[in-house]
């Protein structure tokens, strides 16, 4: 493992333990055996280090929620395959998904808040699409693609932390179940 890619590892797992605010720039250096000018001349600072950690674990992510969140004509089967898509995510990454999840409840002035604003604003534009495309079918659903995209992100990272936490297994019925409720509220 080089050092660049040591710094990465070590940084997201002292993140995920403690969050990003609680883990300085020496505490990461000092777990990866090299010195803080190697990490600057990597990432610039601390912060820098946080966004290419996100970028590179989160992009290959979005390459498959953008594959999988396009509207086929069938909101239940388009809404199960964004949510298999998420779950295989925070399954393959807990540590990540769970300090990813917890940045998003930050402090809207922090650091970590606002390295995570990119991703969020991502997620949602995506799914938000997916209602928009969906409503052209379902003219019920006109005007609330926003709130239904917030709704079942909502949803999805309540059930990834269930999982996480021990409480449901990632699997087709978890992912039926998710949706199955989701859709039964949307239409009721």
């Amino acid at each position: 493992m080089n050092n660049r890619e040591n710094l990465l590892n070590h940084a997201l797992e002292m993140f995920a333990l403690r969050g990003y605010d609680a883990v300085g720039v020496q505490e990461i250096v000092e777990a990866a055996g090299i010195t803080k000018p190697t990490l600057y001349h990597y990432f610039g600072s601390k912060s820098g280090l946080l966004s290419t950690l996100l970028t590179e674990h989160f992009e290959p992510f979005f390459e498959t929620l953008q594959a999988v969140a396009g509207y086929k004509g069938d909101v239940t089967m388009s809404l199960r395959d964004v949510a298999g898509a998420y779950f295989n995510f925070a399954g393959q990454n807990p540590r990540l998904y769970r300090f990813y999840l917890s940045m998003w409840f930050a402090p809207a002035d922090s650091d970590a808040f606002k390295a995570s604003l990119t991703l969020n604003e991502r997620q949602q534009q995506l799914i938000e699409t997916l209602f928009v495309n969906a409503a052209r079918d379902h003219g019920n659903m006109q005007g609330r693609q926003r709130t239904y995209a917030a709704s079942f992100l909502g949803m999805i990272n309540t059930y990834v932390m269930l999982s996480l936490n021990g409480y449901a297994e990632f699997n087709d019925e978890l992912v039926y179940k998710l949706v199955h409720q989701f859709m039964h509220g949307i239409f009721s």
